[in-house]
């Protein structure tokens, strides 16, 4: 009974925990853009500290030690959840703490600035709010503080102004160990507090990703001597880094650190400098980089006794995979999914060189790879993107992406309308059955769907926004691709209707949806493809690929469209997921596998393991050229997808099609991770007869397709008789397909 009523105690403490907010501490005098500063204080802990629970806001990150332990590193998120309040960081048990004297220490980096993914506030600072037991310790004005003298501003070229983080310079020389439980702080000044509603924080929202993945100190691949100051170090692959190294030098020797993505996407992006002291020492660039390699510019009188660098990021597992005998399809779905990857941290990001920015372009690519790809922390990354769209969205009703952003508010139309859409917001609802977040934003989507107005004869009334922007590239033929994205968006609308029973709008949405589908086909279909009357460019394939996913073009049209997609090459990587989505729609996978071939053979066979922006990089790609862009990943989704033939039929995989494509390929595994277990699928092609083996997770049903091509077939040993459909519950089957000659 007193474990019990021990357990009660903490519990009602941990649930007022949330409900409470701790006032913000900042340094009591001016804050300069880029600045760091430190915080300290001791606490005294009278009985068991193990069961704990800290909540901690920052503006903009921060670092946290524990009686001289490092506990948390780049804790905090970029401003904001809306354009209003800040996110804080919820951790319970903390490590470090025990019974008598402990003492905190913070070291928390202020942007100062605006940028792509992040909005600022005026105050430079921490909010922290630690309950142990009955105990509760906030910050206050006991908290000591400084400026921390080792940082700087380098002097060089600063990053664009896309990001909000500042290069990072550090003058080993002033370096001071204030994190030590030892350390004398009676010199620093008294934290000056700051009211809530006075700091420009607003609310402090609880954080909804994970913590960083730490994967620790790792070597690097190799090490290469360029020239008597010059050490290229290359990474495994592009990854999310902080360079680190150890060395013997004189006191002042200055090293500069930045990778060979330095100026990915065509502007210059983010860099470390170290100033040596005297002696034996060692430095990691606390603010992340990214890149193939990391390049070391080092005096010749320094000794450079290691050097490593720390992979970090976000935190889930590589859960899926895909896998066929062609190396190329292979690669590019490898490459696909470390695009992914890198593009992911604090939000979905384009690219993690030049903006780091959540456009939703990019992220309703990703998060649909993502669902073939990653495990279900993942999906959480999803869920806050789509609540800061919607959560920022304006009295007027329109939308815009990126947020979290400080310099940016234009609308980008159909990007929106995708957002919004069948490809965007029901997706990720089809991937985790998430009904509360489709019901939190549903009211916002009705709002934004009903800004756009439509002609008597029921198309889009084209909207500017702020940047009519329908793709990089050429030959867009806008009028067409305004009307398919908000059939799109109207698709996704009816369907959270649906869901909701929000039956009036349903029907509404079906009705304007048939309307426009009708006027669209009857207006621009010319015999062989679309076109818009006043369009003077070539014909466009993204509007062609738009009218087969949308449903627009009718299935007897298949054949007449077909050799279009031989003949026209415009679409971006963004664009032409989307074109190989509608050639497997209309059952044209060789196409689609041919198309894919061609248009990505540059990135495959390149020594860069990610995606590029453009079909080339800098001045022969778009937009700037970057190398790793999270939109160009469509083939992983079309790869697990259509060839593998693995989509959701229910919410969160619940129930699922299996439709492997088995003309292509004559081996192909694949693994989809779901929240009941992974689906698992090797197919082998041997001569006259196909063994397949499927593995479906507990409380899940696979819905198998018979293909047409079938004399007979067996399932665990067992003649069936020929069905166009089997469905296989949880467990192994094996299954024998005998295929009559063509």
């Amino acid at each position: 009974m007193n474990e019990l009523k021990k357990l009660v105690c903490i519990l009602l403490s941990l649930i007022g925990m949330h409900t409470m907010q701790a006032e913000i501490i900042t340094y009591p005098a001016e804050v300069t853009p880029g600045s760091w500063l430190c915080f300290r204080k001791e606490i005294s802990v009278e009985k068991d500290a193990s069961h704990n629970l800290l909540k901690i806001a920052a503006d903009s990150k921060y670092w946290l030690w524990i009686n001289g332990e490092l506990v948390v590193r780049e804790g905090g998120l970029k401003r904001g959840p809306n354009p209003k309040d800040t996110y804080c960081d919820i951790l319970q048990d903390v490590k470090g703490l025990v019974p008598g004297k402990n003492t905190i220490a913070l070291l928390v980096w202020y942007f100062g600035k605006e940028g792509f993914s992040h909005r600022n506030s005026p105050t430079a600072g921490v909010s922290v709010d630690l309950t142990i037991g009955k105990r509760r310790y906030i910050s206050d004005d006991s908290w000591k503080a400084c400026i921390h003298p080792s940082f700087y501003i380098p002097k060089g070229i600063k990053p664009n102004y896309r990001l909000p983080e500042s290069n990072i310079g550090f003058d080993a020389e002033k370096e001071v160990a204030f994190w030590d439980k030892d350390f004398d702080d009676t010199q620093w000044k008294n934290a000056k507090v700051i009211k809530n509603e006075l700091s420009g924080w607003g609310q402090l929202v609880e954080r909804p990703i994970p913590m960083w993945k730490d994967y620790g100190l790792k070597d690097y691949v190799k090490v290469e001597r360029k020239s008597d100051t010059l050490l290229v170090a290359y990474l495994p692959y592009n990854a999310q880094v902080n360079p680190y190294i150890k060395l013997k030098a004189k006191a002042g020797r200055l090293i500069d650190i930045r990778t060979d993505n330095y100026r990915g996407g065509g502007t210059p992006n983010v860099y470390a400098e170290y100033i040596t002291k005297s002696g034996i020492q060692e430095f990691e660039a606390w603010g992340w980089m990214n890149g193939h390699q990391v390049l070391y510019t080092i005096p010749k009188d320094v000794e450079v006794l290691e050097l490593k660098f720390r992979e970090t990021g976000y935190d889930t597992e590589f859960a899926g995979s895909f896998s066929c005998e062609e190396l190329f399809y292979n690669k590019l779905w490898d490459k696909s999914l470390r695009t992914l990857y890198i593009t992911m941290r604090d939000t979905y990001m384009d690219c993690p060189d030049r903006e780091r920015a959540q456009w939703w372009g990019d992220v309703v690519n990703e998060l649909g790879e993502a669902f073939y790809s990653l495990d279900q922390n993942a999906h959480l990354l999803t869920r806050k993107a789509i609540l800061e769209l919607m959560n920022w969205q304006r009295p007027d009703s329109t939308i815009f992406a990126p947020v979290p952003a400080g310099n940016w508010n234009q609308e980008l139309p159909m990007q929106m309308l995708a957002s919004v859409g069948y490809y965007g917001f029901w997706t990720y609802y089809m991937g985790t059955g998430d009904k509360n977040t489709i019901k939190a934003v549903y009211p916002n989507v009705k709002k934004y769907i009903h800004v756009w107005k439509l002609d008597e004869e029921g198309l889009v009334v084209p909207r500017k926004g702020g940047w009519t922007w329908g793709d990089w590239g050429d030959n867009k033929d806008l009028v067409l691709l305004y009307n398919l994205w908000y059939s799109l968006a109207l698709e996704g609308f009816h369907l959270m209707a649906d869901l909701l029973g929000e039956k009036e709008d349903s029907r509404w949405a079906c009705q304007v949806n048939e309307r426009l589908k009708r006027a669209f086909h009857t207006k621009y279909w010319n015999g062989t493809f679309y076109l818009s009357p006043h369009y003077k460019g070539k014909p466009d394939d993204r509007a062609q690929a738009l009218a087969v996913v949308a449903g627009v073009l009718p299935e007897s049209e298949y054949s007449a469209i077909r050799p279009f997609f031989k003949q026209q090459y415009h679409a971006s990587p963004y664009m032409e997921k989307y074109v190989l989505e509608a050639l497997c729609m209309m059952g044209y996978y060789e196409d689609a596998l041919e198309r894919m071939k061609k248009r990505y053979y540059d990135m495959v066979e390149s020594d860069l393991t990610t995606l590029w922006e453009g079909w080339g990089i800098g001045s022969k790609g778009f937009g700037g050229g970057s190398y790793n862009h999270a939109w160009s990943g469509g083939p992983l989704t079309i790869l697990s997808q259509y060839f593998a033939g693995i989509s959701p039929l229910k919410p969160a995989f619940k129930e699922f099609v299996i439709k492997p494509v088995f003309d292509c390929f004559k081996h192909v595994h694949s693994i989809t991770p779901t929240k009941w277990g992974k689906i698992e699928l090797n197919i082998v092609d041997e001569l006259d007869m196909v063994v397949m083996k499927v593995k479906i997770p507990r409380n899940t049903k696979g819905y198998f397709h018979i293909p047409d091509r079938i004399k007979k077939y067996r399932i665990n040993g067992k003649e069936k008789k020929n069905k166009k459909l089997e469905i296989l519950k949880e467990g192994i089957w094996d299954i024998e397909l005998y295929l009559l000659s063509i």
